[in-house]
Formats: C-alpha cells, sequence, structure tokens
C-alpha cells in the first residue's frame, strides 16, 4: 500500500470515528469531509471505496444501531428517534424499518432476553446491522443460542 493510500485511510478513518463518537449531532458530508481534509464529492467516493458505504448511510446504520440498544431498553420509540439525532419520526421509521426488517414499536416489543444476557461487548457485535451480501438490505445479526 502506497503512502498516499495509507495517508487517505487515516484520513478517513478521522472521519468515521467523528460519526461513531457524535452520530446523536446533525453530521452532514461537508462536515465529514472537512474532518478528513477533503472536498464532500471526492470524500463520499473515497469513503464508499474503503467501507462500502456511503458516509450518510454509515452514519443511519450507527444511528438506528444506538437506537436498538435504547429500544431493548424500553425506551420509547420517540425518545429513541430523538437520541440518536434523527430529525424525523417518519424518516427514522423508514430507515429503521429498512435496516432491521421491523418497524421500531415491533423491535422494541420483541423479546431480548438473551441479548440482555450477553456481556455488552458481545452484545453489541451481534445486533449490529449487517449488510447481506446477496442484497443491500441491512439486518440484525440473529443471536448465538446460549448453551
Amino acid at each position: 500500500m502506497s503512502p498516499d493510500a495509507i495517508a487517505t485511510l487515516a484520513h478517513l478513518r478521522r472521519a468515521r470515528d467523528l460519526i461513531d463518537r457524535d452520530y446523536a449531532l446533525p453530521l452532514d458530508v461537508p462536515t465529514m469531509a472537512a474532518r478528513a481534509f477533503m472536498s464532500p464529492a471526492h470524500f463520499s467516493r473515497q469513503f464508499r471505496s474503503a467501507y462500502g458505504e456511503t458516509p450518510y448511510s454509515y452514519l443511519m446504520t450507527r444511528r438506528i444501531e444506538r437506537a436498538m440498544a435504547l429500544l431493548r431498553t424500553g425506551m420509547s420509540v420517540t425518545d429513541a428517534c430523538v437520541a440518536v439525532g434523527a430529525t424525523s419520526l417518519g424518516s427514522f421509521s423508514s430507515r429503521f424499518s429498512e435496516i432491521t426488517g421491523m418497524s421500531p414499536s415491533e423491535y422494541r416489543r420483541r423479546e431480548h432476553s438473551a441479548v440482555s444476557a450477553m456481556p455488552p461487548c458481545v452484545a453489541k457485535v451481534t445486533t449490529r446491522p449487517q449488510r447481506r451480501a446477496a442484497s443491500s438490505r441491512i439486518r440484525e445479526a440473529e443471536p448465538a443460542p446460549l448453551s
């Protein structure tokens, strides 16, 4: 890997870290691109090439991931929506359904005792939305059976 490619990945990682840390704040592509020292268009192309999804898609996936954790604790859908930085309940619900395959209310009502029994670090990895290879849909990984 060339030194330029390594430097580009380091800059992209700075932007990805910003998304992971500040997902609940109003973030837009120009703000993320500035963190990576790139123009918005160049940043979007480079981010997609490196991580397999657009910066906005990555941001929304992180927000939905955090909302899933809040909904498992019993938080209301509206409160979870606001807590993760979504500005529209309708858009949040649509994106949540697209990513998880069920509505936020349905997810909240679902049984989550297996996830509750896992250490938090394992639960985070197990419940992280996964991009399917055969389709662009994302789904939550099924928890491993407890023995």
